[in-house]
């Protein structure tokens, strides 16, 4: 048992110009900031051993991104250990994107795609932008913004550290709904993110949800609250195709909260496991107010439904951001356990390896096929977003196919921490819900906090069934890793939680009663 000691830190990340916004198959350039990027750190020390969680108002934290901000704190005079340090995304899509410079390398499934596509096209036929990110000089580059990122992530993080005082938190369980499954799933046995429900032929949500919501509140040794840790499962995209700058409805709440504890509160915002859910019910159908430029959300003539106003808009967002703000100040005010000082602290981390999910040859030649027949339906016609989307799958396949002779393992970076009675596991997938489920539903210890997209940007990791089902999110390219990895990941956040807690929790077996 140690004294934990805890600092805070949060620091703008908006870029100062317009951005491309990342996220969607169609182009899109911001108009405006609805409301800033931030990215906030809480630092702890207990014991010799440390953690820092920075949390990105960001689409995700790609690997160079981490890379280059570790190398800038090799060495550090602070003793901050920079592979203790765990960058997560709450998953905006109203954010910009980060490209490393002087590569020439791309970060990002969609730009690799549309590379590929471009030497498919014929002759004459060009890609045209929805917007003209490319051409823009007004528009903050990729470059330009991985810079600034590096230089602003690392002093959130340095801040955070020097920070640190005497402290504790209490941990504590809310319920909300907000995020709900997104692949509908259809009688002939497939599946389709996004899917239409109104129509005859749909069976069923493919998943379930997780309204419940994690929390620590973080307090100083005088018992005065400094910051809040919420952690649910659904990533911040009920604005995702508009044309602003924007947190989406991590932003609604943090007004809400400093509106209430005051404006020194930080909040930490970390996404559960959520590549399957969305803020949007795909049951109760809303249209949004505007198009959104998704050939995946088209609905001819959806009947006028009494229900939450469309997650794609601002009511919406606002609406979630709420909820979110309402149950933590409930929660708080209905009282909370004597915080935690004194605890046992552990950090483990290491680099994971699990298996590359793999195309077959058959896959890739009917892939090359598809396209070859694509392109020449389109009689000469240029290409735009649409026919990425449309074309996402067979070229995903060819690139996965060249990438698979190279490697047959993702290494993946894992953290799993011990802090009092609460466990943290991190991991950089868009991690599908059933597997969250199985270990908060079995892990030996009192709360259990998950992350997703930390620590990299690995893709969607789905289920056996969501495989089976098909459609993008579960498509071979979508992800870096399958249900088998998902499944190894289970077990061994499973192993690690169990070794951490040692003795302290019993492991309950129906076993025992007979």
């Amino acid at each position: 048992m140690a004294q934990l000691n805890i600092g805070w830190s949060e620091v703008n990340i908006t870029p100062d110009k317009k951005v491309s916004l990342y996220g969607q198959f169609a182009e899109r350039i911001s108009e405006y900031v609805e409301k800033p990027l931030m990215a906030t750190a809480m630092a702890v020390e207990c014991g010799g051993d440390q953690m820092v969680l920075c949390a990105c108002d960001l689409e995700s934290v790609h690997d160079d991104l981490i890379a280059a901000i570790r190398e800038k704190l090799a060495g550090n005079e602070y003793g901050l250990d920079e592979n203790k340090i765990i960058f997560s995304a709450i998953h905006t899509h109203t954010g910009p994107q980060h490209i490393k410079p002087a590569t020439g390398v791309k970060n990002g499934s969609f730009t690799w795609i549309r590379e590929v596509l471009e030497t498919c096209l014929a002759p004459g036929q060009k890609y045209v932008e929805a917007a003209e990110v490319s051409s823009d000089p007004t528009v903050a580059t990729g470059e330009e913004v991985f810079v600034m990122l590096v230089e602003r992530l690392t002093m959130v993080c340095i801040e955070a550290w020097n920070a640190r005082k005497p402290g504790g938190f209490s941990n504590a369980f809310a319920r909300a709904a907000i995020g709900m499954c997104r692949r509908v799933d259809y009688s002939d046995g497939t599946g389709q993110m996004w899917g239409d429900a109104n129509t005859a032929v749909f069976t069923e949500l493919e998943g379930g949800n997780d309204s419940g919501i994690e929390l620590m509140y973080i307090f100083d040794d005088a018992k005065k609250l400094t910051g809040i840790v919420i952690n649910l499962a659904c990533p911040a995209q009920c604005v995702q195709h508009r044309l602003f700058v924007s947190p989406d409805f991590w932003g609604e709440t943090k007004v809400l909260l400093r509106k209430y504890f005051g404006e020194d509160i930080f909040m930490l915002p970390l996404c559960s496991p959520a590549g399957d859910q969305c803020p949007v019910d795909l049951v109760r159908w809303v249209n949004p107010d505007t198009d959104v430029h998704d050939p995946n959300l088209i609905r001819h003539n959806p009947p006028v439904r009494k229900a939450d106003p469309s997650m794609f808009d601002i009511e919406g967002m606002k609406k979630a951001g709420k909820r979110v703000a309402r149950e933590v100040i409930d929660t708080f005010e209905e009282g909370l356990d004597e915080p935690q000082t004194d605890v046992k602290f552990e950090h483990r981390h290491y680099l994971m390896q699990l298996p590359l999910r793999r195309a077959t040859l058959a896959q890739k030649i009917q892939a090359e096929k598809n396209i070859k027949e694509y392109i020449r339906n389109k009689n000469g016609a240029d290409v735009d977003f649409n026919d990425l989307a449309h074309l996402q799958n067979d070229i995903g396949i060819l690139i996965r196919f060249v990438e698979q002779e190279k490697k047959d393992i993702y290494d993946t970076e894992y953290h799993c921490i011990r802090m009092g009675t609460v466990a943290i596991s991190s991991d950089p997938f868009e991690l599908f819900l059933d597997y969250a489920n199985q270990i908060k539903a079995r892990a030996v210890c009192e709360q259990t906090f998950l992350i997703q997209l930390a620590g990299g940007s690995a893709g969607y990791l789905p289920t056996e069934k969501a495989e089976n089902h098909g459609h993008y999110s579960a498509f071979i390219p979508s992800g870096n890793v399958g249900h088998v990895g998902g499944d190894q990941l289970v077990r061994q956040t499973l192993k690690d939680i169990s070794e951490l807690f040692g003795d302290d929790y019993k492991v309950y077996h129906y076993a025992d009663e007979q």
